[in-house]
């Protein structure tokens, strides 16, 4: 293995070395019948780092970001988050104890508006005659508009119904989504694959503030110039294996794209 690879035991990034990891995946494994999609994953975020997941398709990115937020139950291995084990929450009480999770899918409602998808699960509500507990759809477009103008994304109505926006507006209110709930971890998966290069720049300096906050970011992406980026750090996967992990001063693209094919690794 190349001598620019940090093990997975060591520390990532200076900045945080010092830090106690606020993720942290220890010897995780999950299997669907008689295939092995995560082997023994030890996988550690710090607060306010990103840490781009890379590999190819198949690699077991997209089954790790599952079973951290709770849609996947591993069958072996501990997950925990800021000290607590969430290896056995529902994905809803993942988001609840501060994993906003942005799927390449984006899990949105196509028949609800805008503001409704952004306080989904979570809806504001209003009495009528003193009584009667409805949805408060005005108040959640308003804080929805807000949080949107502060992003910097514009969407021309937010009472039209998702499956009327592009697919760049969707990622919008997904990512709208999960700063206006106050994430303490966010993974986004892709989260620019579907956006025009002036959008992709904005979450690209959303994912920075983000760290600014101390608010860590997994991101997958199959996007090398995006990794490079915003990254510092790279883990890559193969065959449900973590197989390197690159500080970003020691990462060129390829170096990262040898060890996603397997190129020179030691068997």
């Amino acid at each position: 293995m190349s001598e620019n690879i940090v093990s997975s035991s060591v520390s990532p990034s200076p900045r945080v070395n010092n830090s106690t990891p606020l993720l942290t995946c220890h010897q995780v494994s999950k299997f669907f019948g008689g295939l092995t999609a995560l082997n023994k994953v030890d996988f550690e975020v710090y607060p306010g780092e990103v840490v781009a997941l890379l590999g190819d398709n198949g690699a077991g990115k997209s089954t790790l970001i599952k079973c951290i937020s709770g849609v996947y139950k591993p069958e072996e291995g501990e997950i925990t988050f800021n000290s607590t084990d969430i290896l056995h929450l529902t994905p809803a009480n993942v988001r609840a104890s501060g994993i906003e999770t942005i799927y390449q899918d984006l899990a949105l409602a196509e028949n609800l508006d805008v503001g409704a998808n952004v306080f989904l699960g979570k809806e504001k509500k209003k009495k009528i005659f003193g009584l009667l507990s409805v949805t408060d759809d005005e108040a959640m477009r308003k804080e929805a508009e807000e949080v949107l103008s502060r992003l910097g994304i514009h969407i021309p109505s937010l009472r039209q119904k998702l499956s009327y926006l592009s697919g760049g507006q969707r990622q919008a209110v997904a990512i709208a989504r999960a700063i206006y709930w106050n994430a303490r971890m966010v993974i986004m998966d892709e989260p620019t694959a579907a956006l025009g290069v002036p959008e992709q720049r904005k979450v690209l300096q959303l994912i920075r503030t983000l760290r600014e906050h101390d608010v860590p970011v997994i991101l997958v992406s199959h996007t090398m110039q995006d990794v490079f980026d915003v990254a510092d750090r790279m883990v890559v996967m193969r065959r449900g294996r973590v197989v390197a992990n690159v500080l970003r001063q020691d990462a060129t693209v390829d170096l990262i794209v040898k060890h996603m094919v397997g190129a020179g690794e030691m068997t």
